[in-house]
């Protein structure tokens, strides 16, 4: 939910995002997002090449989310392809899924607040649809209270780095701003 204290708001594309999040990190921490992929994959550095994080052909929802993953990833996990996680793919089990939801609150909490910071609409994701298992309402609600909890207290630097960049390009005034926040909107 947009704020009505931002008149001119620009909704960011892939193409923007890629750019704000290249000026913050690309040197300072050897990492590229790529679009065009057809899957998202974190692959660490290797011959000479930068870290990357590639999301999904030319979404802007994928460009957010997998930046959202690398920003909850420690400097260790930022080392492993994928950063070493588990991940079931879509046709999980109503067990699996509850694992799922219980990893992606802080990702997709960072997730809201860039896609806010970006002008863009934020859909909370259950990245299930063969088992037609959508988000339950006890993850909305873990997203809703992440993300409110990052707005009061910060978000990691890296998080904070991006989210300001994004918002400098999309004319958000304060993306930190808690009462953009709502728990209907998920």
């Amino acid at each position: 939910m947009m704020s009505d204290m931002a008149c001119d708001l620009r909704t960011l594309d892939r193409t923007a995002i890629e750019e704000a999040f290249h000026g913050c990190f690309r040197e300072s921490e050897n990492t590229r997002l790529q679009g065009g992929a057809a899957e998202p994959l974190y692959r660490p550095a290797r011959d000479n090449e930068p870290h990357c994080i590639y999301y999904t052909l030319d979404y802007a929802a994928s460009a957010l989310h997998e930046v959202a993953h690398w920003c909850v990833a420690g400097e260790e996990r930022r080392r492993l392809e994928d950063y070493g996680y588990w991940y079931a793919p879509d046709g999980r089990s109503e067990e699996q899924q509850q694992l799922f939801e219980t990893v992606e609150v802080r990702p997709q909490a960072m997730e809201w607040i860039f896609n806010t910071a970006a002008g863009r609409q934020f859909r909370v994701s259950a990245d299930n649809l063969t088992m037609g298992l959508g988000p339950s309402d006890s993850f909305k609600q873990a997203v809703f209270e992440q993300t409110r909890r990052f707005c009061r207290e910060g978000l990691p630097p890296r998080a904070a780095r991006f989210a300001l960049a994004l918002a400098l390009r999309s004319g958000v005034e304060n993306p930190f701003a808690e009462e953009l926040y709502l728990r209907q909107a998920l």
